[in-house]
């Protein structure tokens, strides 16, 4: 589970990293990041986005925890005040844990050296 700060929250800043910030796809999902102020600002904020495509609610829910643990495991590679939106695609709900981790693994170095 995520802690609170890193929580994603605001509809507002859900839209702002979905449009402006920098994105990479895989087959399982894709990453939006966008700096959000100040370094010292804020910490690393994450959002999930998992629609009804990927499956029922059971499915999306195992597939939102996932993706939580995994991105649990890189918040320390994130710079303070960047928040990131992931939104996961109905391959997300077939994939192995391995193969998120590799997924958010390679959105975020090709976001982050951009």
């Amino acid at each position: 589970m995520l802690p609170a700060e890193h929580r994603l929250t605001d509809a507002a800043t859900f839209r702002v990293a979905t449009r402006r910030g920098r994105r990479c796809s895989t087959r399982e999902l894709s990453l939006h990041l966008v700096e959000g102020g100040p370094a010292g600002d804020r910490p690393v904020r994450v959002g999930f986005v998992v629609s009804k495509a990927v499956g029922g609610s059971v499915v999306r829910n195992r597939v939102r925890r996932r993706l939580r643990h995994v991105l649990r495991a890189h918040l320390d590679e994130l710079s303070q005040g960047q928040v990131v939106v992931v939104r996961a695609f109905p391959a997300a709900a077939v994939a192995s844990s391995a193969e998120l981790d590799a997924a958010v693994t390679h959105c975020l170095r090709r976001c982050t050296a951009a």
